[in-house]
């Protein structure tokens, strides 16, 4: 299952994705965890000290690797340097699953030890010095969209990603990639304001979309975001002894986590399983599809020199079936 969360700056989004990890970690489920925020934050929020976050390898660093992974035998795609954020796989294509090794995992991924287990770690990297001032975080994020546009996960599977904050993630198609969206808002008028943008935006792509309530004090506060949200609202999160602990570096054993905090995981873990059966791997490939050809018209026939409209396999369909090249 792939799973966003969302939110403004500030909501605590991080924090909530990092705690979903390790509750899906602790379970024993695989799990691929992926900072698409620009500000990285997550491997720091899943126990990294600050030198062994600085030194995760960041994906967009290694954009020619995975462009040439990702590209396998696929013939209507003639290079790797015709391979934009939006290329969608065809027959040819290698695609990448969450349990297997491969060269993109060896060179983006790496494990971070939790109370449950391991997981992989993956980030977009920040902006360097050569960044400033010459280059958007799209540059960045381009290198896990393309990924994900490749990724096959089945039943049992978890690839969580912490996005962009606020209405940013709408910059590319991939707000599309997620079986289900969770954006965390906190009880006031500002923390509303991204769930009315991100629902305005998502409705027309079917975008499944549940609210966290953080940061949650009080009666008054949920009152507040029944009104605002209604039927959206999944699930509330109030203080957290154990992610302050967290968060100045001394977390306890995850087991300590207060009920209230681990039964909201465990109803976000609901909420995603059940949407499972409602896959459609047609409808996901066609959003890919129009994407592409958007980013084709608009900006990259242009900058490549190529009709990237040419790179779409009209008969082919991303999915759980689709068996890997020879």
């Amino acid at each position: 299952m792939k799973i966003a969360f969302v939110g403004k700056g500030g909501s605590g989004k991080t924090t909530l994705s990092s705690l979903f990890v390790r509750h899906l970690a602790a379970t024993g489920a695989p799990v691929l965890a992926i900072d698409a925020d620009i500000n990285q934050h997550l491997g720091a929020a899943l126990g990294l000290d600050e030198a062994e976050a600085a030194a995760l390898p960041a994906m967009g660093g290694q954009l020619p690797l995975i462009k040439n992974h990702l590209r396998g035998a696929n013939p209507r795609i003639t290079s790797a340097e015709t391979m934009i954020k939006t290329t969608p796989p065809g027959e040819g294509s290698r695609l990448v699953r969450v349990r297997e090794p491969n060269p993109v995992y060896d060179a983006c991924a790496r494990p971070v030890e939790l109370d449950g287990g391991a997981v992989r770690l993956m980030v977009t990297g920040p902006f360097t010095d050569a960044d400033l001032g010459v280059a958007c975080y799209h540059s960045k994020t381009g290198a896990v969209e393309l990924f994900l546009n490749h990724l096959v996960d089945g039943r049992d599977e978890y690839v969580v990603v912490d996005m962009t904050a606020g209405s940013d993630s709408f910059a590319s198609g991939m707000f599309t990639r997620f079986d289900i969206t969770f954006l965390v808002a906190e009880p006031t008028r500002k923390g509303v304001s991204v769930y009315r943008q991100y629902k305005e935006y998502a409705r027309d792509f079917g975008v499944a979309l549940r609210v966290v309530g953080n940061k949650v004090q009080g009666q008054d506060d949920l009152d507040f975001l029944r009104a605002e949200v209604g039927d959206d609202l999944l699930v509330t999160v109030g203080h957290s002894d154990w992610v302050r602990a967290m968060e100045k570096g001394r977390p306890p054993r995850f087991e300590l986590l207060e009920d209230a905090n681990r039964h909201a995981l465990g109803a976000l873990r609901t909420a995603a399983d059940a949407r499972y059966e409602l896959r459609d791997w047609e409808h996901y490939t066609r959003q890919m599809v129009h994407f592409h050809l958007k980013n084709a018209e608009a900006w990259a026939n242009e900058r490549t020199g190529a009709d990237l409209a040419a790179q779409v396999d009209p008969a082919f369909v991303l999915g759980e079936g689709v068996a890997a090249p020879a």
